[in-house]
């Protein structure tokens, strides 16, 4: 065989061996908790998301850093947040600067929340809001086209702005412009919704549609979650329901004028996420359409739990009215996070679990429907897709000098397979901390004492075994400030000792059979 045949043979394999790499579509929810999809235990209606992992794969022990910017730094670049350089990057590499080189096109559509603009960091088309929340409506001054600034109108390709609609429309003209097809070049669309994050706001036939759904209130809503997660097989059994907390008052106990608003917020929180789903349905069409969507791999995931923050301005106005500016507060975020404890911040399992949902046809090997209880976190995205696409992960990157990457590819899960995991997992957001090693947790809330718990019997925390196991407590606190300073780079109040002493928890049955705090 001559050298031009033997060139062209081996060009043909390098081709062939690139077309079947998939084409990767990444989803990032904001302030969505673990039980607010159908699949995942809610009521709300979200019937594309529960399709894909009815044909699918869903974690139940999947992992954030419980708040928005350092989540999307983690899941941009396979490092912990101030590890990476935080909002600056200065020490991280994002999955775009990873993948465009290796003939990738790399997309973003929605909230960066990061510094710079997304087309400072490799990706090759952006539209968006840099900023980390705005009004749905009219949105603000930071939103971008291809980093030039882009004034938001009244209508959007015929009908009212809104922005949830707005970040598709541009992710399907970015398929579009690329020219997607069986023989295109595969590429990477990060969609990064700003819903349901606050302020509440959804079109009214949108929320009019959940009218009434919420009448019962939260500790019922609480209930009826968590009997369809066990009912499932999402949650396990032997994970008792955590109590509401303390400072959630009962449903039963606050005024019936009260409940209506109470009520009608959640509406609308639902309604937010049912048309994330809608808008997913007419990316997963669209790729149908192209006959791409068998080898797309899709992944669906969160930045943090439930946000428990009280900010209304506005109760008055409709929440379709740009004007309004509603949230919901820890009483329904704690129902977010069934069935879990405390919420966005916290690094107890409310604040950092969420829900994460694969589907590839070509690709996943598991089971359709499977669940999967092998830990996973944020950090593990960069390396799954370098594995995926064959790149090489950067030492250096412009006059950035990128630390090594600390996340785990997901691929030997996606394949069936029990990956050999993280030794451990370092959890930080402010002053609450979090290091999980196999089935042992250790965590503090708010420079609060460590508390422990053994997560293979006990997901829920409901069992402080910090003064049973003291020795423990020690050694991985010592490990999680090791971490902290000299991986996390953190400094001052970020390596302040945990101290003061949280009140002792402790829980017990009414008269209903329902744990209390």
């Amino acid at each position: 065989m001559n050298s031009c045949k033997l060139f062209l043979l081996l060009l043909g394999t390098v081709l062939a061996c690139q077309a079947k790499r998939p084409n990767i579509v990444l989803i990032m929810a904001d302030d969505l908790g673990f039980s607010d999809l159908g699949c995942y235990g809610s009521e709300i209606e979200t019937p594309n998301l529960d399709r894909l992992a009815k044909n699918g794969l869903r974690f139940s022990q999947f992992y954030n850093t419980a708040k928005c910017h350092s989540s999307r730094v983690s899941l941009l670049t396979g490092l912990y947040c101030d590890q990476a350089g935080s909002a600056s990057l200065s020490r991280g590499a994002t999955i775009a600067e990873v993948l465009k080189p290796t003939g990738y096109s790399t997309w973003m559509s929605g909230k960066w929340h990061l510094s710079k603009q997304p087309t400072d960091f490799g990706f090759q088309r952006y539209w968006g809001h840099l900023s980390g929340a705005c009004n749905f409506f009219t949105g603000d001054n930071t939103f971008r086209l291809n980093g030039k600034e882009w004034s938001v109108p009244k209508n959007l390709n015929g009908r009212p702005f809104y922005t949830t609609h707005a970040m598709t429309d541009f992710a399907l003209d970015f398929i579009k412009e690329g020219k997607i097809g069986e023989a295109s070049d595969p590429f990477f669309l990060y969609l990064a919704y700003n819903a349901p994050h606050y302020p509440l706001h959804a079109p009214q036939k949108d929320v009019e549609k959940y009218d009434g759904k919420y009448d019962a209130g939260w500790d019922q809503l609480r209930q009826t979650r968590y009997a369809k997660q066990l009912t499932t097989g999402l949650i396990p059994r032997k994970y008792k329901l955590s109590p509401r907390a303390g400072h959630v008052p009962a449903w039963d106990s606050i005024k019936e004028s009260e409940k209506k608003w109470e009520a009608d917020r959640m509406e609308v929180f639902a309604a937010m996420i049912d048309v994330v789903d809608q808008n997913i349905g007419r990316l997963i069409e669209d790729l149908k359409k192209r006959k791409v969507f068998d080898n797309t791999l899709f992944l669906f995931c969160a930045d943090n739990g439930g946000c428990p923050f009280e900010r209304t301005r506005g109760r008055n106005l409709k929440p379709w009215d740009p004007k309004s500016y509603w949230t919901y507060d820890a009483s329904w975020a704690q129902a977010s996070n069934t069935p879990f404890r405390l919420y966005k911040q916290n690094q107890h399992e409310g604040g950092i679990s969420s829900p994460l949902i694969v589907h590839w046809p070509e690709g996943l090997k598991t089971k359709p429907g499977s669940i999967t209880r092998q830990p996973g976190h944020l950090i593990d995205f960069m390396a799954t897709f370098i594995e995926l696409s064959g790149a090489k992960y950067p030492k250096q990157v412009g006059a950035r000098a990128i630390d090594p990457l600390e996340g785990k590819s997901l691929l030997p899960i996606f394949q069936g397979e029990e990956r050999d995991g993280h030794e451990n997992l370092y959890f930080h957001f402010g002053t609450d901390r979090a290091l999980r090693q196999g089935q042992w947790k250790l965590v503090s809330a708010k420079g609060g004492k460590w508390e422990l718990y053994d997560l293979e019997k006990d997901r829920t925390e409901l069992n402080d075994l910090s003064a049973k196991y003291s020795d423990r407590v020690k050694e991985m606190s010592k490990l999680w400030f090791d971490i902290a300073k000299n991986k996390d780079r953190l400094i001052k109040k970020g390596l302040w000792p945990v101290k003061g002493q949280l009140k002792k928890i402790s829980f017990r049955k009414d008269t209903s059979g329902q744990l209390k705090e």
